[in-house]
Order: structure tokens, then sequence, then C-alpha cells
């Protein structure tokens, strides 16, 4: 990967610190850090150049890959290792002379229909979580009752909500009511207190960067444990059948 200072020479990039970074992308990722944009450095995401006093400075195309990343993290959900993967496909492609496609459109071209609304702001009410799923409003107070379902601040819902509300009404179209659905509840209840155990000590732990590594280890974990449930229901249905 070419420095930023390379990459602004060839293309008349302009170059900007790490907080003009920041401003940039906390107009579309709230909770984005200093401390995260150090994480992703570290982590080889983005490399910036360093000028002659040793600040980080940031072109153009550094913005880009760090959106790329945030979108994937935030929409898809996919941990670091993916998102590199994809980022190095991306690079091998401007590499070999294709033309170099803008990350941010590449990122939300993979992003379900469905979940881009995050893009537009990531919190809705109660009357825009019905419009958006499709269900009324005794199906959400059902899920709430249920435990399966909670407002945050202010009575919003993020994107987490709305997939699973989405979730929600596609299994009682095959006729799981919201009470029977507390059987996942308690399962993910159980999973994210073995993952907390685990990340936990890391997200308590010295060092810059320390959050940010325990939620990357989340996001990991999470994404195994919902592949070893799906097999492991797979496996299971299979059985009751033969």
């Amino acid at each position: 990967m070419t420095s930023s200072a390379a990459r602004a020479a060839a293309g008349g990039d302009r170059t900007m610190s790490i907080g003009a970074v920041l401003a940039v992308l906390r107009e579309e990722f709230p909770d984005v850090t200093i401390s995260k944009i150090r994480f992703l450095e570290a982590e080889g995401l983005v490399t910036p150049d360093r000028a002659p006093s040793g600040y980080r400075r940031f072109s153009d195309r550094d913005c880009e890959r760090l959106r790329f990343v945030l979108t994937a993290q935030r929409d898809r959900y996919l941990p670091l290792k993916v998102i590199r993967e994809q980022l190095d496909e991306i690079d091998a492609d401007a590499a070999s002379g294709g033309a170099a496609p803008r990350l941010l459109s590449s990122a939300r071209s993979a992003v379900a229909p469905a979940t881009d609304f995050a893009s537009r702001g990531g919190r809705v009410d109660r009357e825009t979580l019905m419009e958006r799923t499709g269900v009324d409003s005794p199906f959400i107070s059902e899920l709430v009752r249920n435990g399966l379902l909670s407002a945050g601040p202010g009575g919003f819902f993020d994107e987490d909500a709305v997939r699973l509300v989405e979730a929600a009404a596609a299994l009682a179209n095959f006729g799981l009511e919201s009470r029977h659905l507390r059987a996942f509840k308690i399962s993910a209840d159980r999973e994210a207190g073995l993952v907390a155990q685990i990340a936990g000590p890391i997200a308590k732990g010295k060092g810059t960067g320390a959050r940010d590594r325990a939620e990357e280890l989340i996001r990991e974990m999470a994404a195994l444990s919902v592949t070893l449930h799906t097999q492991l229901v797979k496996a299971a249905v299979r059985g009751a059948l033969d």
C-alpha cells in the first residue's frame, strides 16, 4: 500500500490531520473517536503518511478507506479480518490496472436495502420502525413485553432493533409468535455472558485502543456464534426429521 503523501502527489489529494479526519467522519459516524482511527491504523487498515514533525497526515483516499471500514462494521457487522481481505482485493484490482472503485460506494452496495437506512442516521422512532419493517404497533408491543426489544434514550431504536423486528416478523410468517422467541433471547443472553467474560478484561486493559480491540473481538465472536448456532439448529432439526 502506498503512502498518503505518494497518493496525494499523484492525484492532487489534500492531506488532513487526524482531528480534521475525525470531524469529517463524525458527520456520518457520530461515535467514531481518535482512538478508533488509531486502532484501525494499528491494524493496518489505513496507512497515513507522517509529517516531518511526526504528525499523521491523511489523504482523501485514507478517509475513503476509513469510511469503507466503518460502514462495513456498522451496517454488515463484518470483522476486520474480512474487511481487510476486501480491501486487499480492491487494492489488487487497482494495482493490476483496473478502474479503482469508490470504496464507500463498494461498501454500501453490499448492504441489504432493508438495513441501508443506517447510513441515513441510524435512529428511528416507533412509527418509523413500524414503517420500515412493515409491522403494526401491537407486534412491537409484544416484542417489548417478551423482553426481545427495548428502546434506547428518548424512545428511539437503532439499526439492530430494525434487524431484530424484521427477523421476528419473518419468523411470525412461519407461525412463531413473540412468546416463542423467548428461547432465542435466553440463549443470546447466555452467549453474551460468555463473550463478556473474554472481552471484559480486554476492554478494561490499559493502552490506546483497548476498548476498540474488545469491540472487534466481540464482533468476531458474535459472527462465529451465529455460525455455530445455525449449524447446531440445522443438525438438530435434521436429526428430528430422520
